[in-house]
């Protein structure tokens, strides 16, 4: 087979898989996620088409290097290739950190645990399993019997008041991808806000969440 053939199959296939936005859709799933205070939806398809991007990027880089392309052209091939290692990795690490958080939160809440791959789910339940059985053997067992739940302060609790739960009242700052015009902020509809195409707003997390996740503005 001519070594330059598949040198430029493999770069044709490189820059098909390049010229669509997945590389901008994966930077703005990581910034979404970094930002939000809850876990969002897992982008599993995006996730799917990264790796294999990755994998034809390091197969080429591979070949390139065994063909002696010029260096400077490896390197450039791969910085893409580190580049969409980072934003896929801290994307995977930033939902297992928030996993960790709010586990037993996110195990009660349908809602939430739906977002989650079948992989995260999986290493939600062992982790809250794990936590369980050590806060049962270390600490839990030699309570009273009110006080031996993980999820409540004691019996007498109405609720699970020992689950942290994300704070979705907290602030993120967002850019609106399309004009949205006059925006309610609020239940009462008293706290009304103009947004503008690629304006930056400093907003209520729980108040643009509808927005976040139809896609219409993008957390910064």
């Amino acid at each position: 087979m001519d070594s330059g053939a598949g040198e430029s199959s493999a770069a044709d296939d490189y820059e098909s898989l390049m010229s669509t936005t997945d590389a901008e859709l994966l930077k703005t799933a990581w910034r979404n996620e970094k930002a939000a205070p809850e876990i969002l939806n897992f982008a599993a398809d995006l996730v799917q088409r990264s790796r294999q991007q990755i994998q034809l990027m390091e197969e080429m880089v591979d070949d390139y290097i065994n063909d002696g392309v010029d260096p400077l052209t490896v390197s450039l091939y791969q910085i893409d290739l580190d580049r969409t290692m980072f934003l896929l990795r801290s994307y995977l690490r930033t939902r297992l950190q928030k996993i960790e958080k709010y586990v037993f939160h996110i195990q009660k809440t349908a809602e939430e645990w739906n977002r989650l791959s079948k992989q995260e789910q999986k290493f939600a339940s062992r982790f809250a399993g794990d936590i369980k059985n050590h806060l049962d053997q270390s600490v839990l067992s030699r309570l009273p019997d009110q006080y031996q739940s993980h999820l409540r302060q004691s019996a007498a609790s109405e609720e699970d008041d020992m689950v942290p739960e994300p704070q979705l009242d907290s602030y993120v700052v967002c850019r609106s991808k399309k004009y949205l015009g006059t925006y309610q902020l609020d239940d009462g509809g008293e706290e009304l806000i103009n947004i503008e195409v690629d304006d930056m707003y400093a907003l209520p997390y729980k108040a643009i969440k509808p927005l976040v996740e139809s896609g219409q503005v993008d957390l910064v």
